[in-house]
């Protein structure tokens, strides 16, 4: 798989405590990658200020994003000591999702690393608009990052798509896995395969007294449980690292990430286009906010972003 050697980290300008660029100096460290600092930032009293000629709100403008560069520096250089490459941009805009987008397709960036908000009276973490647009329209894989650290020796989780042959799915599995087996490589982590099955619909039960629900389950299990299997072994992950639990994988993938205490969930994401999103597509916005780790989202080939040109 590609390596990541451009890092676009989506800095948050309400603190100066910044766990996404921490994370991407991890990743940076093991890669020998540049990082670029991103802030996307507008003020809509600026724009308003019909008294001010053009050229007066743009020099405003210029002062605001002048100010937060002097502040962006500072914030970076607390990692001096990594001797990692950093650049910095600061750019006015009122969608900061797009300004995002656009910045990495047109800079060739290999991930976008942002850390979450968390709510700590709620004692959760708060998706804004912008991680769930970035999730969504991104064609750049997305490193969703939470308050979790990366230790040695820990575990990454795949969620696989298993319930059809779609060849579609099929690569984006693989692509899934190459994922999680070069970072796992990098932080000497083990990769976990998670797939959750539906049990037995009930109205089947219903309608049909001749039918076995035991029967049609352990089927169907069996079914689940070969293909993740077979899986593992295209990639050399040990079968005891293959988890298949009934339920829907909004429910299974916390579940089991919970129970390895895993340091990253990796996922495929289809957005609001492309091929069928029957599964894998929607269950990444299910499990986002219910996972205790960071997440990284990651578009199938050949995905086009609807901010392309």
């Amino acid at each position: 798989m590609k390596d990541y050697k451009k890092i676009l980290v989506v800095i948050n300008p309400t603190t100066d405590h910044q766990p996404a660029l921490a994370r991407a100096v991890e990743l940076a460290s093991k890669s020998q990658a540049e990082i670029t600092a991103f802030l996307s930032i507008f003020d809509f009293s600026y724009e308003m200020t019909s008294i001010l000629s053009s050229q007066e709100r743009e020099a405003m403008r210029q002062g605001v994003i002048d100010q937060r560069v002097a502040w962006l520096e500072n914030a970076i250089s607390g990692f001096d000591k990594h001797n990692i490459n950093i650049n910095t941009e600061v750019v006015w805009h009122n969608r900061p999702f797009e300004s995002v987008i656009n910045h990495a397709i047109k800079g060739h960036y290999d991930l976008i690393v942002k850390s979450t908000h968390e709510h700590h009276k709620l004692k959760a973490v708060i998706f804004t608009p912008t991680d769930w647009h970035l999730m969504r329209k991104s064609p750049v894989p997305v490193l969703l990052v939470k308050e979790h650290d990366w230790p040695v020796a820990g575990k990454i989780v795949c969620a696989v798509n298993v319930a059809t042959e779609d060849e579609d799915h099929q690569t984006l599995n693989g692509k899934i896995i190459n994922h999680a087996l070069d970072l796992a490589k990098k932080f000497s982590a083990s990769v976990h395969l998670v797939n959750g099955y539906p049990g037995t619909p009930v109205n089947l039960a219903i309608e049909l007294p001749d039918f076995d629900a035991s029967v049609y389950n352990n089927t169907v299990r069996m079914q689940h449980e070969q293909r993740v299997q077979y899986l593992a072994q295209a990639y050399n992950i040990p079968l005891e690292n293959c988890h298949v639990e009934e339920g829907l994988p909004e429910d299974v993938i916390p579940e089991i990430s919970t129970k390895l205490d895993a340091e990253l969930v990796v996922l495929g994401t289809v957005g609001r286009t492309g091929f069928s999103a029957t599964l894998i597509g929607n269950t990444a916005e299910h499990v986002i906010d219910s996972i205790n780790c960071d997440l990284l989202a990651i578009k199938p080939d050949g995905y086009k972003s609807p901010l392309e040109d």
